[in-house]
């Protein structure tokens, strides 16, 4: 039997230097049949002459989205373009991720062992070797997955880091949402998936993310000129968590004053900054009703 055929999908914006290492090791994989789908959001750093040789080559399939789309937007135009294109799955990631050689092998594998399921995802860990915070899967509940201990372990959401999707879901799901743009458009994907299929964390595949801090995201520690991008992120939670039911607005609830309470006790700048983002988006999340896009049959 043939293997199945994957398009990873890796979604760039002006960080060529990482997107090539990322590229080098989706190269190195076991798998023995992959394509690469480079979605570049109009970069301006001399990303697409980067990757002319392996244009040329055959090796990767680039596609530039014309515009900054954000992360969100960015993975909404690649999946589309692959699960149109035919692939029956897309493993899709961001371009400062380096997945170890047998990354999509051992999720692939785990497929195979635990018959249908909405999607995979593998552990992140971060550059020095710990889990990587912002990568951390959610259980069923919606808390925190603390225990990688088994080989197959139940989801309810995942990051975008080395996650593995049939296309057949996709087809079924629709895509993400691109309005989110920056952060929790994969919390909102991944938790629409697990309403309908079983989703698992396979800790065996395993990618390193090289992001810059190991911080989770968290605006009470991040630097000043990140503020603004939390808007976003609490307006996109609101979102997801409203469609949660009681438990979600319980969630809210608490949530709030917590992270405010975060921000009088640990931030060292910006203090009433950072509270009026957090309240901000958390209002514009309550109004807050994008439209899910799918591709057509």
């Amino acid at each position: 039997m043939s293997a199945a055929r994957v398009t990873a999908v890796v979604v760039t914006w002006n960080r060529k230097a990482l997107l090539l290492d990322c590229l080098e090791h989706l190269f190195a994989q076991t798998w023995p049949d992959m394509d690469i789908l480079v979605v570049d959001n109009a970069s301006d750093d001399g990303t697409e002459e980067a990757l002319l040789p392996l244009i040329e080559a055959g090796r990767i399939t680039y596609a530039n989205t014309g515009a900054n789309l954000g992360g969100a937007g960015g993975f909404q135009f690649g999946m589309r373009r692959a699960v149109e294109a035919g692939c029956e799955y897309v493993w899709i990631m961001d371009d400062d991720s380096m997945p170890e050689p047998t990354a999509l092998e051992a999720l692939m594998r785990a497929g195979e062992r635990l018959g249908e399921y909405g999607w995979l995802s593998g552990k992140a860990l971060w550059t020095d070797g710990t889990i990587c915070r912002m990568n951390v899967q959610r259980d069923l509940r919606m808390g925190n997955i603390r225990d990688y201990s088994a080989d197959h372990i139940p989801a309810g959401a995942a990051t975008f880091v080395s996650l593995l999707i049939p296309s057949k879901v996709v087809r079924e799901v629709g895509l993400p949402i691109k309005e989110f743009f920056i952060w929790a458009d994969d919390l909102e994907y991944t938790r629409r998936i697990s309403r309908k299929y079983p989703c698992w964390v396979i800790p065996g595949s395993v990618t390193v993310h090289r992001c810059r801090t190991n911080n989770g995201g968290n605006i009470s520690t991040d630097e000043a000129s990140r503020i603004p991008r939390y808007r976003l992120a609490y307006r996109n939670e609101v979102y997801v968590y409203r469609r949660e039911g009681a438990r979600g607005v319980l969630r809210l609830m608490l949530r709030t004053p917590l992270h405010i309470w975060r921000v009088l006790t640990k931030s060292k700048t910006r203090k009433w900054e950072r509270i009026k983002t957090i309240l901000g988006g958390t209002i514009d999340g309550f109004s807050f009703r994008p439209v899910i896009v799918y591709i057509k049959k």
